[in-house]
Protein backbone atom coordinates (compact mmCIF):
# COMPACT_ATOMS: atom_id res chain seq x y z
CA UNK A 1 0.00 0.00 0.00
CA UNK A 2 1.30 3.55 -0.72
CA UNK A 3 1.87 6.02 2.02
CA UNK A 4 -1.30 8.07 2.47
CA UNK A 5 -1.03 10.82 2.80
CA UNK A 6 -0.08 25.42 -12.47
CA UNK A 7 6.32 51.39 -26.77
CA UNK A 8 4.54 51.76 -29.98
CA UNK A 9 6.63 52.94 -32.89
CA UNK A 10 6.28 56.67 -33.55
CA UNK A 11 6.01 57.34 -37.22
CA UNK A 12 7.11 60.83 -38.24
CA UNK A 13 5.47 62.54 -41.15
CA UNK A 14 7.83 62.74 -44.12
CA UNK A 15 7.21 65.61 -46.50
CA UNK A 16 8.21 65.21 -50.16
CA UNK A 17 11.30 67.07 -51.33
CA UNK A 18 10.99 68.86 -54.66
CA UNK A 19 14.60 68.96 -55.77
CA UNK A 20 14.84 66.28 -58.38
CA UNK A 21 14.19 62.61 -58.75
CA UNK A 22 17.59 61.67 -57.38
CA UNK A 23 17.01 63.41 -54.08
CA UNK A 24 13.54 61.91 -53.82
CA UNK A 25 14.95 58.43 -54.33
CA UNK A 26 17.62 59.03 -51.73
CA UNK A 27 15.04 60.29 -49.30
CA UNK A 28 12.81 57.28 -49.83
CA UNK A 29 15.74 54.95 -49.19
CA UNK A 30 16.53 56.77 -45.99
CA UNK A 31 12.94 56.47 -44.82
CA UNK A 32 12.95 52.76 -45.59
CA UNK A 33 16.12 52.32 -43.56
CA UNK A 34 14.59 54.15 -40.60
CA UNK A 35 11.51 51.92 -40.72
CA UNK A 36 13.62 48.77 -40.88
CA UNK A 37 15.81 49.90 -38.00
CA UNK A 38 12.80 50.89 -35.91
CA UNK A 39 11.12 47.57 -36.55
CA UNK A 40 14.27 45.67 -35.63
CA UNK A 41 14.55 47.68 -32.40
CA UNK A 42 10.96 46.88 -31.55
CA UNK A 43 11.62 43.18 -32.07
CA UNK A 44 14.68 43.27 -29.83
CA UNK A 45 12.72 45.09 -27.13
CA UNK A 46 9.94 42.53 -27.30
CA UNK A 47 12.21 39.58 -26.51
CA UNK A 48 12.16 38.27 -22.93
CA UNK A 49 14.93 39.50 -20.66
CA UNK A 50 15.37 38.69 -17.03
CA UNK A 51 11.83 37.37 -16.70
CA UNK A 52 10.26 40.82 -17.13
CA UNK A 53 9.15 40.81 -20.75
CA UNK A 54 5.54 41.16 -21.74
CA UNK A 55 3.95 37.86 -22.81
CA UNK A 56 3.39 37.11 -26.46
CA UNK A 57 0.25 35.24 -27.42
CA UNK A 58 0.85 31.73 -28.78
CA UNK A 59 4.62 32.18 -28.61
CA UNK A 60 6.66 28.99 -29.05
CA UNK A 61 8.61 27.64 -26.09
CA UNK A 62 12.09 29.18 -26.29
CA UNK A 63 14.99 26.81 -26.87
CA UNK A 64 16.97 28.48 -24.07
CA UNK A 65 15.91 29.69 -20.63
CA UNK A 66 13.99 32.96 -20.78
CA UNK A 67 14.96 33.88 -17.23
CA UNK A 68 18.01 32.93 -15.24
CA UNK A 69 18.63 32.59 -11.54
CA UNK A 70 21.28 35.07 -10.39
CA UNK A 71 24.29 33.83 -8.44
CA UNK A 72 22.99 35.62 -5.35
CA UNK A 73 20.06 33.21 -5.10
CA UNK A 74 22.34 30.40 -3.92
CA UNK A 75 23.53 32.42 -0.93
CA UNK A 76 20.02 33.62 -0.05
CA UNK A 77 18.48 30.15 -0.12
CA UNK A 78 21.35 28.60 1.79
CA UNK A 79 20.99 31.31 4.44
CA UNK A 80 17.33 30.37 4.92
CA UNK A 81 18.19 26.69 5.11
CA UNK A 82 20.95 27.34 7.64
CA UNK A 83 18.37 28.95 9.93
CA UNK A 84 15.85 26.14 9.51
CA UNK A 85 17.04 24.23 12.55
CA UNK A 86 16.63 20.48 12.47
CA UNK A 87 14.20 20.41 9.54
CA UNK A 88 15.35 18.42 6.52
CA UNK A 89 14.69 20.52 3.42
CA UNK A 90 15.14 19.81 -0.27
CA UNK A 91 14.59 22.48 -2.92
CA UNK A 92 14.69 22.04 -6.70
CA UNK A 93 14.30 24.73 -9.32
CA UNK A 94 14.04 24.07 -13.07
CA UNK A 95 13.47 26.38 -16.01
CA UNK A 96 10.88 24.64 -18.17
CA UNK A 97 12.20 26.30 -21.35
CA UNK A 98 15.80 25.14 -21.02
CA UNK A 99 18.28 23.00 -19.16
CA UNK A 100 18.85 25.40 -16.25
CA UNK A 101 18.34 23.56 -12.97
CA UNK A 102 19.38 24.14 -9.38
CA UNK A 103 19.07 22.09 -6.21
CA UNK A 104 19.51 23.25 -2.64
CA UNK A 105 19.65 21.49 0.69
CA UNK A 106 19.02 17.77 0.93
CA UNK A 107 19.11 16.04 -2.45
CA UNK A 108 18.14 12.61 -1.07
CA UNK A 109 14.67 11.08 -1.28
CA UNK A 110 11.76 12.23 0.89
CA UNK A 111 8.43 10.60 1.57
CA UNK A 112 6.67 12.33 -1.31
CA UNK A 113 3.22 12.30 0.31
CA UNK A 114 0.53 13.62 -2.04
CA UNK A 115 2.89 15.36 -4.47
CA UNK A 116 3.27 11.91 -6.06
CA UNK A 117 -0.37 12.07 -7.12
CA UNK A 118 0.85 13.95 -10.19
CA UNK A 119 2.66 10.81 -11.37
CA UNK A 120 -0.48 8.73 -10.89
CA UNK A 121 -2.51 11.36 -12.75
CA UNK A 122 -0.11 11.43 -15.69
CA UNK A 123 0.04 7.62 -15.80
CA UNK A 124 -3.74 7.30 -15.96
CA UNK A 125 -4.08 10.03 -18.60
CA UNK A 126 -1.45 8.11 -20.59
CA UNK A 127 -3.68 5.02 -20.50
CA UNK A 128 -6.55 7.17 -21.73
CA UNK A 129 -4.45 8.41 -24.63
CA UNK A 130 -3.42 4.88 -25.59
CA UNK A 131 -7.03 3.68 -25.47
CA UNK A 132 -6.55 1.39 -22.48
CA UNK A 133 -8.78 3.48 -20.19
CA UNK A 134 -11.38 6.23 -20.40
CA UNK A 135 -12.19 9.23 -18.25
CA UNK A 136 -15.81 8.12 -18.36
CA UNK A 137 -14.96 4.66 -16.99
CA UNK A 138 -16.88 3.84 -13.79
CA UNK A 139 -14.62 4.22 -10.77
CA UNK A 140 -15.91 3.95 -7.24
CA UNK A 141 -19.24 5.75 -6.96
CA UNK A 142 -18.41 8.06 -9.86
CA UNK A 143 -16.24 8.00 -12.99
CA UNK A 144 -12.53 8.36 -13.57
CA UNK A 145 -12.82 12.05 -14.49
CA UNK A 146 -14.44 12.79 -11.13
CA UNK A 147 -11.77 10.84 -9.25
CA UNK A 148 -8.98 12.57 -11.18
CA UNK A 149 -10.19 16.04 -10.22
CA UNK A 150 -10.79 14.98 -6.62
CA UNK A 151 -7.31 13.46 -6.36
CA UNK A 152 -5.45 16.50 -7.72
CA UNK A 153 -7.57 19.48 -6.75
CA UNK A 154 -8.86 18.17 -3.41
CA UNK A 155 -5.98 15.73 -2.72
CA UNK A 156 -8.48 12.94 -2.02
CA UNK A 157 -6.67 9.77 -0.94
CA UNK A 158 -9.55 7.43 -1.79
CA UNK A 159 -9.49 8.75 -5.35
CA UNK A 160 -5.73 8.21 -5.41
CA UNK A 161 -6.08 4.57 -4.43
CA UNK A 162 -8.75 3.98 -7.08
CA UNK A 163 -6.62 5.54 -9.82
CA UNK A 164 -3.49 3.67 -8.73
CA UNK A 165 -5.42 0.41 -8.76
CA UNK A 166 -6.68 1.23 -12.26
CA UNK A 167 -3.15 1.83 -13.50
CA UNK A 168 -1.61 -1.04 -11.54
CA UNK A 169 1.54 -0.78 -9.50
CA UNK A 170 3.86 -2.45 -12.05
CA UNK A 171 2.67 -0.14 -14.84
CA UNK A 172 2.94 2.88 -12.54
CA UNK A 173 6.56 2.00 -11.78
CA UNK A 174 7.25 1.46 -15.49
CA UNK A 175 5.56 4.74 -16.45
CA UNK A 176 7.63 6.70 -13.93
CA UNK A 177 10.79 5.09 -15.30
CA UNK A 178 9.76 6.02 -18.83
CA UNK A 179 9.76 9.71 -17.89
CA UNK A 180 13.08 9.50 -16.07
CA UNK A 181 11.91 9.01 -12.48
CA UNK A 182 12.54 6.11 -10.11
CA UNK A 183 9.29 5.65 -8.20
CA UNK A 184 7.70 2.79 -6.30
CA UNK A 185 4.17 3.59 -5.04
CA UNK A 186 4.57 1.19 -2.12
CA UNK A 187 7.50 3.25 -0.81
CA UNK A 188 6.36 6.63 -2.18
CA UNK A 189 9.85 8.14 -2.19
CA UNK A 190 11.01 10.96 -4.47
CA UNK A 191 13.67 13.64 -4.50
CA UNK A 192 12.73 17.29 -5.03
CA UNK A 193 14.61 17.09 -8.34
CA UNK A 194 12.46 14.12 -9.42
CA UNK A 195 9.28 16.11 -8.90
CA UNK A 196 10.75 19.17 -10.64
CA UNK A 197 11.41 16.97 -13.67
CA UNK A 198 7.81 15.73 -13.67
CA UNK A 199 6.51 19.32 -13.54
CA UNK A 200 8.88 20.45 -16.28
CA UNK A 201 7.84 17.66 -18.63
CA UNK A 202 4.16 18.17 -17.85
CA UNK A 203 4.34 21.87 -18.68
CA UNK A 204 6.31 21.21 -21.88
CA UNK A 205 3.68 18.76 -23.13
CA UNK A 206 6.15 15.88 -23.06
CA UNK A 207 3.84 13.69 -20.94
CA UNK A 208 0.33 14.23 -22.28
CA UNK A 209 -1.54 15.66 -25.21
CA UNK A 210 -2.60 19.31 -25.20
CA UNK A 211 -6.11 18.77 -23.87
CA UNK A 212 -5.11 16.48 -21.02
CA UNK A 213 -2.15 18.70 -20.11
CA UNK A 214 -4.47 21.71 -19.87
CA UNK A 215 -6.99 19.79 -17.80
CA UNK A 216 -4.43 18.52 -15.30
CA UNK A 217 -2.82 21.95 -14.95
CA UNK A 218 -6.29 23.39 -14.41
CA UNK A 219 -6.89 21.02 -11.50
CA UNK A 220 -3.63 22.29 -9.99
CA UNK A 221 -5.04 25.80 -9.57
CA UNK A 222 -7.14 27.02 -6.64
CA UNK A 223 -6.72 23.79 -4.69
CA UNK A 224 -8.15 23.02 -1.26
CA UNK A 225 -4.84 24.08 0.32
CA UNK A 226 -3.24 27.23 -1.08
CA UNK A 227 -1.38 28.14 2.13
CA UNK A 228 2.08 27.05 0.94
CA UNK A 229 3.69 28.16 -2.36
CA UNK A 230 0.58 30.07 -3.53
CA UNK A 231 0.48 32.01 -0.26
CA UNK A 232 4.16 32.93 -0.58
CA UNK A 233 3.80 33.91 -4.22
CA UNK A 234 3.61 37.49 -5.46
CA UNK A 235 0.45 38.91 -7.03
CA UNK A 236 0.46 38.50 -10.80
CA UNK A 237 2.37 35.21 -10.80
CA UNK A 238 0.33 32.20 -11.93
CA UNK A 239 0.71 29.18 -9.66
CA UNK A 240 -0.21 25.60 -10.52
CA UNK A 241 0.76 23.21 -7.75
CA UNK A 242 0.32 19.98 -5.83
CA UNK A 243 0.98 19.97 -2.11
CA UNK A 244 1.59 17.00 0.15
CA UNK A 245 1.46 16.51 3.89
CA UNK A 246 1.82 13.48 6.12
CA UNK A 247 3.09 13.20 9.66
CA UNK A 248 6.22 15.39 9.72
CA UNK A 249 6.35 15.92 5.95
CA UNK A 250 5.03 19.11 4.38
CA UNK A 251 5.75 19.69 0.69
CA UNK A 252 4.66 21.76 -2.27
CA UNK A 253 5.51 21.40 -5.96
CA UNK A 254 4.54 24.21 -8.32
CA UNK A 255 4.84 25.78 -11.73
CA UNK A 256 5.36 29.54 -11.45
CA UNK A 257 4.61 31.63 -14.53
CA UNK A 258 5.28 35.35 -14.92
CA UNK A 259 5.41 37.36 -18.16
CA UNK A 260 6.28 34.41 -20.36
CA UNK A 261 8.75 32.72 -18.02
CA UNK A 262 7.87 29.48 -16.21
CA UNK A 263 9.84 27.71 -13.53
CA UNK A 264 9.19 24.53 -11.62
CA UNK A 265 9.74 25.03 -7.89
CA UNK A 266 9.66 22.07 -5.51
CA UNK A 267 10.10 22.44 -1.76
CA UNK A 268 10.14 19.32 0.42
CA UNK A 269 10.33 19.73 4.20
CA UNK A 270 10.52 17.08 6.88
CA UNK A 271 10.35 17.46 10.64
CA UNK A 272 12.33 14.56 12.15
CA UNK A 273 10.08 14.72 15.20
CA UNK A 274 7.35 13.14 13.06
CA UNK A 275 4.73 15.86 13.21
CA UNK A 276 4.01 18.95 11.12
CA UNK A 277 4.84 22.38 12.55
CA UNK A 278 3.71 25.87 11.41
CA UNK A 279 7.35 26.84 10.84
CA UNK A 280 7.50 24.42 7.89
CA UNK A 281 4.77 26.29 6.05
CA UNK A 282 6.49 29.58 6.88
CA UNK A 283 9.73 28.23 5.40
CA UNK A 284 7.97 27.22 2.19
CA UNK A 285 6.44 30.67 1.84
CA UNK A 286 9.76 32.42 2.59
CA UNK A 287 11.64 30.28 0.08
CA UNK A 288 8.96 30.96 -2.53
CA UNK A 289 9.26 34.73 -2.13
CA UNK A 290 13.05 34.57 -2.24
CA UNK A 291 13.06 32.50 -5.42
CA UNK A 292 10.46 34.70 -7.14
CA UNK A 293 12.34 37.91 -6.27
CA UNK A 294 15.44 36.45 -7.94
CA UNK A 295 13.74 34.99 -11.00
CA UNK A 296 11.09 37.60 -11.63
CA UNK A 297 12.50 40.97 -10.48
CA UNK A 298 10.00 43.78 -10.43
CA UNK A 299 10.48 46.43 -13.11
CA UNK A 300 10.84 49.94 -11.63
CA UNK A 301 8.02 52.33 -12.54
CA UNK A 302 8.61 54.12 -15.80
CA UNK A 303 10.84 51.41 -17.27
Amino acid sequence: MPVHPVEPRVEQEVRPVRHGRKKVALLLCAVALVIVATTALAVVRSEPFGGTAAPTAAAPVPAEPVAAAPDSLQDKVESILDEAGDYRIGVALADVSGDAALTFGDTDVFTAASTAKLITAAAFYHLVETGEAGLDDPMGDYDAAFQMEAMVNQSNNDSWLLLMDAVGYPRLIDYAASIGVTYDPEQNLLTAADMALVLKKLHAGDLLNEANTAELLGYMQDTNNDDLIPAGSRAGIEVQHKYGEMDGDLHDAALLTYRGSTFALVIYTENPEGFEEPEQAELIRELTGTVEDALFPLTPAGK
